[in-house]
């Protein structure tokens, strides 16, 4: 996912509420790389069970808590769990168990943060560093 600038957030927020007349309170905070359809979100509905709540929005998928079935995972705690793995060098760790082994922290030149999966190597340019002590295309 790539994190969108103050002003695109503001326009993506109010497109999905105006033109795709999706609830208020929604906030779209990313998209997929390359990508205009899906992305996550932010719970801002005070009141709400989710409030605060990480979230996968798609254009036509519409919107759901991350992860599925798990009554959503609070931003504070997904923001702070890419902390650590970054400061680990690892995957993360979601809060239903599962873990994202195949999506790595990677540094790279040009794209500065991404998360790719380290068994296929074509993912590794030249210069890529895996986070955790691997560099990636340097023999």
């Amino acid at each position: 996912m790539t994190m969108l600038p103050l002003a695109d957030v503001v326009d993506e927020y109010r497109m999905r509420t105006r033109d795709w007349e999706r609830e208020a309170g929604i906030l779209p905070f990313a998209r997929t790389a390359g990508d205009t359809w899906s992305g996550w979100y932010v719970d801002a509905r005070r009141g709400e069970p989710s409030y605060g709540d990480l979230g996968h929005w798609s254009v036509d998928g519409g919107d759901d808590l991350y992860p599925l079935g798990q009554g959503g995972w609070p931003l504070v705690d997904w923001l702070e769990e890419i902390a650590a793995a970054l400061q680990e060098g690892r995957c993360l760790h979601r809060p239903d168990g599962m873990d994202g082994r195949h999506d790595w922290p990677v540094l790279t030149g040009s794209q500065g943060l991404t998360w790719i999966d380290p068994r296929d190597p074509r993912l590794f340019p030249d210069g890529m560093i895996k986070l955790g002590g691997t560099a990636a295309g340097v023999r």
